[in-house]
């Protein structure tokens, strides 16, 4: 199964990680860890996580306060958000 990145999920990859290695050098990159490790468990079993949201699944993130937002379409997995979970509900996919 392929897995594609929306142009703001990127973006919040990008802000996320700037944003740890600025708190500590070193910590962006666990955080990529993190974020591959749930990506992988997506791939693995894609509709093991419930949908949070209209056709928005949610994976939660370990050690990090943060949720990947996707859809499963065909063949494939979009991820549409990685959304920090301290931030406004109101914001979410």
């Amino acid at each position: 199964m392929s897995v594609f990145y929306t142009r703001k999920a990127k973006c919040d990859l990008e802000a996320a990680f700037e944003w740890y290695e600025m708190q500590r050098r070193g910590l962006g990159f666990d955080f990529l860890d993190c974020i591959e490790n749930a990506i992988k468990s997506i791939i693995s079993f894609p509709e093991i996580y419930q949908i949070s949201h209209s056709s928005f699944r949610r994976c939660t993130i370990r050690r990090f306060p943060f949720s990947i937002f996707y859809t499963i379409e065909a063949n494939s997995i979009i991820v549409h958000a990685v959304f920090n979970d301290k931030q406004d509900p109101q914001k979410r996919p």
